[in-house]
């Protein structure tokens, strides 16, 4: 069983900054890439950051420049550093994590229970 849990939403302030955090547990031999997806209300779920075990990143347009996403591979944790938050940004934010129980495991994704972040004034 792998768990993955969040924390760091909330509400801000247009051009305000959040950072939040998903740590990874469980039956874990390997990770591959962490990341955050977002969805808004009656939209699909689009990635908004990922970066491999390597450091190599990619981030959607809407976000480059504001949004940094980092991992700690000896934690097991991805974070997101969210800055010059717009209304836009608003949605329910979730961690995905690429996992393989195993080294006989196929890699598996996992997701986070979601977070709220709302951009308001």
């Amino acid at each position: 069983q792998v768990q993955l849990v969040e924390s760091g939403g909330g509400l801000v302030h247009p051009g305000g900054s959040l950072r939040l955090s998903c740590a990874a547990s469980g039956s874990i031999s390997s990770i591959y890439t962490m990341g955050w997806y977002r969805q808004a209300p009656g939209k699909q779920r689009d990635l908004v950051a990922r970066i491999t075990p390597n450091g190599s990143t990619n981030y959607a347009d809407s976000v480059k420049g504001r949004f940094t996403v980092s991992r700690d591979n000896a934690k097991n944790t991805v974070d997101l550093q969210m800055n010059s938050l717009k209304p836009e940004d608003t949605a329910v934010y979730y961690c995905n994590v690429l996992i393989r129980a195993s080294m006989y495991s196929p890699f598996v994704d996992y997701w986070g229970q979601g977070t709220q972040v709302t951009v308001s004034s």
